[in-house]
């Protein structure tokens, strides 16, 4: 994944941990709130994330103080937090805690730790369990929507789960709310199921879409096969050394390598996040190139471009990335055929659009011409299995919603273009869900289960509804709680 997409996922977290405004000894000991706190910050450290807490408020770096929010939110909005964490070192002060979040206005999770057994006289050091109760009852009023891990210790695998789908989820509001998706070529006329609504998605979520045509991508094409003719051959390079069978010529390879230069300069330029592209006939018959592998390569690179002008689609891809913070490519794919022996299985399919680091060991890479179209650019492969996620961002009627579900890549026949079969729980439910709408055959899919994540990013955009399939909602609700 290139850096400059990598970061825009990176969650920058606003610590404020908190304790009561009281201290005697051995109860709502100052001292070791100060340590809990340290502890925390050993782990965020340890875990490599970015971070800023609040030692510039007071000697010990938390808030104990209503009266303190008002420093403490202006410091985090003007270092540009995307997600507070308020840990409880011991009971906390609810209102801080409320006033805080309140004005920030990011994602917010709160957590304390489990507390030891009474010392021997009987005292308490934290009691941080019930001031997680007060905390929440505090916030409900402040109308603030949180996140919470049940009171447990830090190393116990609870904690593990909640602050991973936590960061997962502000990642993934962090890159919906606002994005930019540029928007080569118009909607193919066939086409009406990836129809969008741009009013729409910039009143609900702040979501622009930039167009361009086809025409102007051409002329981008041809300035850098003029003026940059070694990153051309650099980028012919780069693929080569990712596929082990290429059947293009050096004309169409640097048609090839121009391409994916044009838009890539295109989208530093407009800031864009992700991008959806026209890819007919008539398209290809202009830049005398397919753009599949073109689209494969961009996701790989952590710029996700869906096919078919699917503006949605690309919206999906830039979710369920940020959902795995970039650590593995996510794939756009039609949901085609049921599996010929297998009732719960399904054909995820595209032309040639699944990116090469998702390559299945011991398949060949090929990079040929298009198997029906005849035209050259567009890969073919077999993808990895294991657990996979699949996710579809969709509207109708200005209602919109985010269907997930978990999965397994098995094994099944060959397919032409890029292909993985993939097995769910129950494949008639997940069929229904889709044929009951808003959605349409494409999905972006992923290796690993992301669905906790996504389940709790859609409680931070509310004009979002989630729809998970399996697991269901009533199991994402009970996760942390063991059930």
């Amino acid at each position: 994944m290139l850096e400059e997409f990598r970061k825009r996922q990176v969650v920058k977290l606003g610590l404020a941990p908190t304790r009561r405004n009281l201290s005697r000894k051995n109860f709502f000991d100052k001292a070791d709130a100060k340590v809990e706190k340290d502890l925390i910050e050993d782990m965020l450290e340890a875990k490599g994330i970015e971070y800023v807490n609040l030692d510039f408020l007071n000697e010990e770096g938390i808030i104990c103080n209503g009266l303190d929010a008002e420093k403490a939110a202006k410091y985090f909005i003007d270092e540009k937090v995307d997600a507070i964490f308020a840990p409880h070192c011991n009971f906390g002060t609810e209102d801080a805690v409320a006033k805080l979040a309140k004005k920030v206005g990011k994602p917010l999770l709160i957590w304390g730790p489990r507390d030891d057994a009474p010392l021997s006289d009987g005292s308490r050091l934290r009691d941080s369990q019930c001031g997680l109760f007060a905390t929440t009852k505090v916030l409900q009023q402040f109308g603030v929507t949180y996140s919470y891990i049940p009171n447990c210790r830090m190393e116990d695998a609870i904690f593990e789960t909640g602050f991973s789908d936590f960061m997962a989820a502000a990642a993934v509001v962090k890159v919906f709310k606002n994005a930019r998706i540029g928007q080569i070529g118009v909607r193919p006329a066939a086409f009406w199921t990836v129809k969008c609504n741009e009013e729409e998605l910039l009143n609900c979520f702040g979501i622009e879409v930039v167009p361009i045509s086809i025409a102007d991508l051409k002329i981008m094409m041809d300035r850098v096969a003029a003026e940059e003719p070694e990153q051309v051959a650099k980028v012919k390079a780069e693929i080569r050394e990712k596929i082990e069978v290429i059947t293009l010529n050096e004309t169409e390879m640097d048609l090839l390598a121009a391409m994916k230069i044009a838009i890539l300069e295109w989208a530093r330029a407009e800031q864009l996040d992700a991008a959806a592209m026209l890819c007919t006939g008539a398209v290809r018959q202009m830049l005398k190139i397919c753009q599949c592998f073109v689209m494969a390569d961009l996701t790989d690179d952590g710029f996700p471009v869906a096919c078919e002008t699917d503006i949605h689609g690309a919206l999906t891809s830039l979710m369920v990335q940020a959902a795995v913070q970039g650590k593995t490519a996510t794939f756009l794919a039609d949901m085609t055929i049921r599996h010929p022996e297998n009732d719960n299985a399904e054909l995820l399919w595209h032309c040639g659009v699944f990116p090469a680091s998702l390559k299945k060991e011991g398949c060949v890479g090929k990079l040929n011409d298009h198997y029906g179209a005849n035209v050259p650019g567009v890969a073919e492969w077999e993808i990895k299995g294991g657990d996979i996620t699949i996710c579809r961002f969709d509207g109708a009627g200005g209602t919109y919603k985010l269907l997930f579900s978990e999965g397994k890549g098995i094994s099944g026949p060959k397919n032409k273009g890029t292909y993985l079969w993939a097995e769910f729980k129950n494949w008639l439910k997940l069929e229904k869900r889709l044929i009951d709408g808003p959605y349409i055959h494409h999905c972006t899919g992923v290796h690993g289960n992301i669905t906790g994540a996504l389940y709790e990013a859609c409680r931070y955009i509310p004009e979002l509804n989630a729809d998970p399939v399996d697991p269901t909602e009533e199991e994402l609700e009970n996760r942390l709680i063991g059930e």
